[in-house]
């Protein structure tokens, strides 16, 4: 048998591997937030057919136009989408027209949005409340679930480590993608982020919920071994369930469109970071907990160290 939560330092260093560099990424440089956050405005046109101009042309138009910090990026067949700072609709006007006859081409306003700094700052808070308020209403509902466990509240407390872990990795990956790739992080990226708690906590859910029948079950079985043997009894539904989701989201990944790239890759990744979190980290916390491991962690480096 898999012995999971007998190499659980291994994989807890593995989620540090991970995790360690987005926190260092996520520190230097922080995260690339789009106008949803931070205010300002996005202009998508598409340019006749085969005349679109290079993105650096387009930076050149609204440099002159006295917005040089803006983002310029492609999105498919003659489409661009510009980010820059606040602008109304007489300069968006302005703007639309000069590249119209810049570069001799009909242009489509597809889609204008503009957002002003006071309401960016007020979905910044929204999203760090609404996280909040998730891992409060987890911690919250598994306890409770879990009542008739002893100790159910580690049970609630561990399945949001494991979410937290899941957010860490997500947000360290886009901090590490926005600064590599030029991505910015925008409404989007918090829905990924909460579809992704919802997915973990449902995984470890399913893992707990099997821990808790064989515990009453195995009554004279180490916890330890309890365990694990139930990590192994849903390691094969937990991989089928999350496989399913991650090949649709390849596909969507390879070929929807540019738009929703980023947010369909950044699920990808924190479904599986979420797969991942509740086979081999979330069950192993409470056994850690259960055992009271860090009681040893310094006593075995002691003893090491008067050894030698």
């Amino acid at each position: 048998m898999l012995d999971i939560v007998g190499k659980r330092y291994w994989f807890f260093g593995l989620s540090l591997l991970v995790i360690v560099p987005g926190l260092i990424f996520l520190i230097l440089f922080g995260l690339p937030l789009a106008i949803d956050f931070t205010g300002g405005s996005l202009l998508e046109v598409k340019f006749a057919s085969g005349n679109a101009p290079t993105l650096e042309d387009i930076r050149g138009v609204y440099a002159e136009a006295g917005l040089p910090d803006s983002i310029v990026q492609s999105s498919g067949s003659d489409v661009i989408i510009i980010r820059s700072k606040q602008i109304d609709d007489v300069q968006k006007a302005a703007i639309v027209k000069q590249m119209s006859e810049k570069f001799n081409s009909e242009i489509t306003i597809q889609r204008f949005e503009s957002v002003g700094a006071s309401i960016g700052q007020e979905v910044t808070r929204q999203a760090m409340l609404a996280v909040g308020a998730a891992a409060l209403a987890i911690t919250a509902y598994i306890t409770f679930a879990f009542r008739k466990v002893p100790n159910a509240l580690r049970y609630g407390i561990s399945a949001v480590i494991a979410m937290f872990h899941d957010i860490l990795i997500v947000v360290g990956l886009e901090a590490i993608v926005g600064k590599v790739l030029g991505w910015e992080t925008d409404a989007l990226f918090l829905t990924a982020l909460l579809t992704v708690i919802g997915f973990s906590v449902h995984d470890t859910i399913v893992v707990f919920d099997r821990i808790r029948e064989n515990t009453n079950i195995y009554r004279r079985v180490p916890y330890e071994q309890v365990v694990n043997h139930s990590i192994i009894q849903t390691l094969v539904r937990s991989i089928n369930t999350q496989l399913t989701v991650m090949i649709t989201l390849i596909a969507l990944a390879l070929l929807g469109g540019e738009t929703t790239r980023h947010f369909t890759i950044i699920l990808l990744l924190g479904v599986f970071s979420g797969t991942y979190s509740s086979i081999f980290n979330a069950a192993s916390i409470l056994v850690v907990w259960e055992k009271k491991d860090w009681k040893n962690w310094f006593r075995k480096s002691k003893e090491t160290t008067a050894t030698a």
